[in-house]
């Protein structure tokens, strides 16, 4: 996949290699991913649970397994709010939908990011508030951070000029993009 398509190891990656089979086959295994801590720890632990969510997604974000680079966390986070709390899934599908129609899936997802806690705040209290910075805060982490080092040297060669940080930060985490400006 590397070497492929869009040269990323994501769904995206995969369907341009492999195709469709193969690309809801791993996103079912990547929802289960999310899925298992969570379901693991119970509903009657929500503290472990939702650590367990949050430590999909981190293991899912900084995989060992690509030498710490990785996904956004989308996949593993439905899983987790599949187990946990419903609703959270319908918050980061809505965002998604909302952001592919609108073709900024980013900022959709950046939307769904900032809402699933005071969504899981509402319905499910402090164990759902818990729950949701568990799940946004490792995905924000890696809108900001990306799979590559913020270095001054780093952004002159990819832009050719000045260009502030604060953009480039701003851009990673609404539009999960390192462009400067949000269009496309």
């Amino acid at each position: 996949m590397r070497d492929h398509g869009t040269g990323t190891v994501s769904g995206t990656g995969l369907y341009e290699v492999a195709g469709f089979v193969p690309l809801a086959v791993a996103g079912c295994l990547e929802v289960g991913k999310g899925a298992v801590g969570p379901f693991l720890a119970g509903r009657s632990r929500p503290v472990l649970s939702a650590v367990a969510a949050g430590a999909a997604v981190v293991g899912h974000n900084w995989s060992p397994f690509l030498k710490g680079k990785g996904g956004r966390g989308i996949s593993p986070s439905l899983g987790a709010t599949l187990v946990l709390a419903p609703e959270g899934t319908a918050v980061l599908i809505s965002g998604l939908a909302g952001g592919r129609i609108a073709k900024k899936t980013g900022f959709g997802s950046f939307l769904s990011l900032v809402a699933i806690v005071p969504v899981l705040a509402l319905t499910r209290g402090k164990a759902g508030a818990v729950t949701g910075a568990c799940i946004a805060v490792p995905m924000l982490a890696k809108r900001l951070l990306g799979n590559e080092p913020l270095r001054s040297s780093w952004l002159n060669r990819r832009w050719r000029r000045k260009t502030s940080s604060r953009t480039v930060l701003v851009n990673r985490l609404v539009f999960d993009r390192d462009e400067r400006s949000p269009a496309g």
